[in-house]
């Protein structure tokens, strides 16, 4: 029974949901050094307490979620900023990308080449996010006017779309006002 012990069959399943929970603790780091930074680290201000009330849903251990609010408030912090770019997708989908950065142009031209691999370009300010509502806590929802019923086609293309763009480091939260295409049958 050489080759078969239990470690070998389970450490590629281990190794990518670790792979995406370390995506997933690394976004929420940056956030949170952010609004730290920005509230001078008072853990009661309402932006920093929503990000840490959202790490803390991810399951984000607590000392990674203090080092992250120190780290904010330390004179060598990196300076992040907050960029939302636009853009429309397949069958004409409203795009909403939240992206945090240090380095705008460089993740300018990220997001461009994604967009373009797929065969799409980046919008002007504005010329999206009228399909959507701004809520209190920063998040994007869309307007029930705007919501877009997508064909199984295109729904195949978005997701392809928001797979690439939820890869790149620096994205944050991609938000889209299509719908699932639902089928009928008689």
């Amino acid at each position: 029974m050489s080759g078969h012990s239990k470690w070998s069959q389970i450490k590629r399943q281990k190794g990518s949901t670790d792979a995406a929970k370390s995506r997933v603790f690394a976004r929420f780091s940056r956030l949170i050094a952010l609004e730290s930074k920005q509230a001078g680290g008072n853990v009661s201000a309402p932006a920093l307490k929503t990000a840490v009330d959202r790490a803390k849903a991810a399951n984000m251990p607590k000392d990674s979620i203090e080092r992250a609010i120190a780290k904010g408030v330390s004179r060598d912090a990196d300076s992040f900023e907050r960029v939302i770019y636009e853009c429309y997708g397949p069958a004409g989908t409203a795009v909403v990308i939240d992206v945090l950065t240090d380095n705008r142009n460089r993740t300018t031209q990220e997001v461009k080449h994604l967009l373009s691999k797929q065969g799409y370009e980046l919008s002007t300010p504005g010329s999206a996010a009228w399909a959507f509502t701004r809520e209190l806590d920063g998040t994007y929802t869309p307007n029930d006017q705007t919501l877009l019923v997508v064909s199984a086609g295109d729904e195949e293309k978005l997701s392809t779309l928001l797979t690439m763009l939820d890869e790149n480091d620096d994205v944050q939260v991609v938000y889209t006002n299509a719908r699932e295409y639902e089928s009928t049958r008689d």
